[in-house]
């Protein structure tokens, strides 16, 4: 590898060092976060940030605490995948009601610290490998996972022994709905919301490291389209048990749940193809539920963080498509508040007596912060500069992030109006990359375009498409950090172009909805017309040799471009490509594709194992053989179908490797296919 890939490798992708997991507690004077020691430093320890002086306190080194760790509990490991953390050492923590407390699991040991003048902290004994360990209201009692039970410690077992796993998100709603989290204390800490799971119906999915036959097969529960989910309820664990109540045939996925006060829990439930988002009221004491509100969409209804919800006069705020879909929008009690002007992205929480939100005004490239009023519908900048801006908050306490030309920065703002920043410790980013951002095509499909640095004009460059393209995601923004492996690619050689083809994020739910019910046309078209697009304003890409990468759904778009368009793309390398959805999972493909039994055609067409005979262009395929996402099985169909239709295909197979490609893994793919790309695009 050369310096860069080798530094990317060596920093997790400039990542170590840098704070995370920030979130304020004591009503805002302590700002707890994760961050290593620096740049070369895998292993997150946990710190406060007191806001009332300023100073930066470590409470816990992994090091220390666990000098020789060994591999991680299985449970953790697969919880660690779900939501996609690279990071060594402490990789989550949660903290107890009055936020003076956490928690946090190591290699399956339980600790709890206290952010005291000295940082007191101690092991809690745990019945097994521990993991998603949750204080109560003061810190007294804390609940946490074990071999799929839910304990209480100081106590012992809450969960029945019935076969089920307690406490932990099913895989879907982890994956795909945006709830990691199975249990939650009530305000008093008196009782339990934790979920019940069994997954008994689903298939069994295998893996075998071929590296170590001397080791046995690791299985798990897999929900695949079309067939059964995990069958998900809701109890109250406290002096009795009271099992929630609502139409789980019709609403089976169980999106948020958490509790309102000690005499009321809310959850948010979803029926199967996503089109109904309902919020329901909870009563602990006898499991009966009423409907708050009801959110629906013909397609699907598009996940809009922080709603539904209720907000404190109790109204209702739901998100919605303002007329014609040009934008997606806020509803209280189901009247718009907000216009096409503001493309909503998520809701924070209220400050200062508004809604704090995170949005678009301007390019999708771009998100602002803004205070939204609920009565006017009058939007206040907060951070709106170019770039991409985010926030957190709490009791009047902001933690604003932004991202733009010049980096990333990290800023407290407190209620008495000082400024605190938290150390960022992580290596400067490489480059500092100016993409060219372009909206084009007569559908507006955001782009960006990265030459080598130092191009001259009038020389001719093969071109590398580098898009995800899959639905839910946003490539094309104005973070930095999102350029830097693409300004290498450049600089190898290559005008490296990335196209938000219709289906993908926040340009607008028309843009978003495109892509329903069926993936493969809108995606490829949209490429291949964006591409002719800006070949026409940039005369420097050289047509005749045009090469994509990608990876997950980015692979999938990869294969696909060579198989079914060889005049445009003429070498492709496609990673962890999901390469027939009948064999993704339920929550992702279900939302898009609906039922395969009920839409055959539709996965059919979708599936790219017929389109195996038509290969006439090279093509590398790499897959992970410890991947529980997209698993190597659709990598090695596509490679059997190839090799059954005498189609020549390169496989690169990496054991014990998963989604993530963590350790560098990425890095040395990212040299082996500059090598490929160098061969066929000469």
């Amino acid at each position: 590898m050369d310096d860069f890939l080798r530094l990317s490798a060596s920093t997790a992708r400039f990542t170590y060092g840098a704070p995370r997991a920030l979130t304020f507690g004591d009503d805002g004077r302590l700002l707890w976060f994760l961050r290593s020691t620096g740049p070369a430093d895998a292993f997150d320890g946990l710190w406060v940030l007191d806001t009332t002086t300023g100073a930066e306190i470590r409470l816990a080194d992994p090091r220390e605490l666990c000098p020789e760790p060994g591999p991680l509990p299985t449970a953790e490991r697969r919880l660690r995948e779900r939501t996609r953390l690279a990071a060594a050492g402490i990789g989550s923590y949660a903290l107890s009601g009055d936020g003076r407390r956490a928690a946090f699991a190591l290699y399956g040991r339980l600790f709890e610290v206290t952010a005291d003048g000295a940082g007191t902290l101690r092991e809690i004994p745990a019945a097994g490998p521990a993991l998603d360990p949750r204080p109560d209201s003061d810190g007294s009692r804390t609940a946490y996972v074990a071999d799929d039970a839910l304990y209480v410690a100081p106590g012992g077992r809450v969960s029945p022994d019935d076969g089920a796993r307690w406490g932990l998100a099913d895989f879907a709603a982890a994956e795909e709905l945006g709830r990691s989290r199975g249990h939650w204390w009530s305000p008093d800490g008196g009782a339990l919301l934790a979920a019940r799971v069994d997954e008994s119906a689903l298939q069994r999915r295998w893996f075998a490291d071929p590296a170590h036959p001397e080791r046995p097969a690791e299985d798990f529960a897999y929900p695949e389209a079309g067939g059964p989910n995990a069958e998900v309820q809701l109890w109250v664990l406290g002096e009795t048990r009271v099992r929630i109540e609502w139409d789980a045939e019709t609403y089976p996925y169980v999106c948020d749940a958490g509790w309102e006060s000690a005499e009321e829990i809310l959850l948010t439930v979803q029926d199967r193809l996503q089109r109904t988002v309902v919020l329901l009221s909870a009563d602990p004491a006898t499991g009966r539920t009423r409907e708050l509100s009801r959110t629906t969409h013909p397609q699907w209804v598009d996940p809009l963080p922080g709603t539904p919800a209720r907000l404190p006069d109790g109204r209702m705020l739901t998100s919605a498509d303002t007329p014609g879909g040009a934008a997606r929008a806020l509803a209280v009690d189901g009247v718009l508040l907000t216009g096409d002007e503001v493309q909503v992205r998520g809701v924070v929480g209220v400050h200062e007596g508004r809604l704090l939100i995170e949005a678009g005004l301007r390019d999708p490239a771009e998100q602002q912060v803004l205070l939204l009023d609920t009565a006017t519908g009058e939007a206040t900048p907060l951070a709106d500069g170019p770039g991409v801006h985010s926030v957190t908050a709490s009791a009047g306490f902001l933690l604003l992030t932004s991202a733009d030309a010049g980096g990333v920065r990290r800023v407290v703002r407190t209620p008495d109006g000082r400024e605190l920043i938290p150390a960022d410790l992580s290596q400067p980013l490489p480059y500092r990359v100016a993409p060219a951002l372009e909206r084009v095509t007569e559908h507006g499909v955001p782009t960006a375009l990265v030459l080598p640095r130092g191009h001259v004009p009038g020389r001719k460059l093969p071109v590398l498409m580098d898009s995800y393209g899959g639905p839910g995601a946003q490539d094309v923004t104005a973070d930095p950090r999102r350029w830097q492996h693409r300004q290498w690619w450049a600089d190898q050689g290559f005008a490296v172009v990335t196209v938000d083809n219709r289906g993908t994020a926040h340009v607008s739910p028309a843009h978003t909805h495109a892509m329903y019910r069926g993936f493969s046309e809108v995606t490829l078209d949209d490429q291949v017309a964006a591409l002719h697009a800006l070949a026409a304003r940039h005369g420097d890409l050289d047509l005749g040799r045009v090469g994509i990468r990608g990876w997950s759904y980015g692979g999938y778009l990869s294969a696909m471009a060579v198989l079914r368009r060889p005049d445009v793309f003429h070498a492709a390398a496609a990673g962890a490509a999901p390469t027939d959805f009948r064999h993704y999972d339920t929550a992702y493909t279900e939302r898009y594709l609906g039922l395969p039994q009920d839409h055959p055609e539709v996965y059919e067409r979708d599936s790219l194992l017929p389109d195996a005979p038509k290969l006439s262009r090279p093509l590398l395929l790499v897959t992970g053989l410890a991947d529980d996402n997209v698993h190597p099985s659709h990598t090695l169909r596509l490679s059997q179908a190839l090799t059954d239709a005498g189609r020549p295909h390169q496989l690169l197979a990496l054991p014990g490797v998963t989604h993530m490609t963590p350790g560098g893994t990425r890095e040395k793919v990212m040299a082996l296919e500059l090598d490929f790309f160098r061969r066929e695009l000469a």
